[in-house]
């Protein structure tokens, strides 16, 4: 089973910005929906923001006009751009198909300070 690796997280200011990779090997990259999700303690991971095959992105209301989300096939990685980070964005995020198809990776935390 494909297992992916996120990358970027870190601590960060309110306001600030930070950008999160997620590497999945594997040749039928391309060809799935892409999604980040976070998780917060006692809460359950929830999703953020999602890309297609083709490059349809969709948000969350949490990230919409903060985040974006994207795709670099020849890479087989996907990105998250946050920006105007707020202390309610502290989480783990990880990133999966959209159907949860690959093997969770660790995520990365990405914590917001006020």
């Amino acid at each position: 089973q494909v297992q992916v690796v996120e990358s970027g997280g870190g601590l960060v200011q309110s306001g600030g910005s930070l950008r999160l990779s997620c590497a999945a090997p594997g040749s039928a990259f391309s060809t799935k929906s892409m999604a980040w999700y976070r998780r917060t303690p006692g809460k359950e991971r929830e999703l953020v923001a999602t890309i297609t095959s083709g490059g349809r992105t969709n948000y969350e209301d949490s990230g919409k006009g903060r985040f974006t989300i994207s795709r670099d096939n020849a890479k087989n990685t996907v990105y998250l751009q946050m920006t105007s980070l707020k202390p309610e964005d502290t989480a783990v995020y990880y990133c999966n198909t959209v159907l949860q198809s690959y093997q969770w990776g660790q995520g990365t935390q990405v914590t917001v300070s006020s």
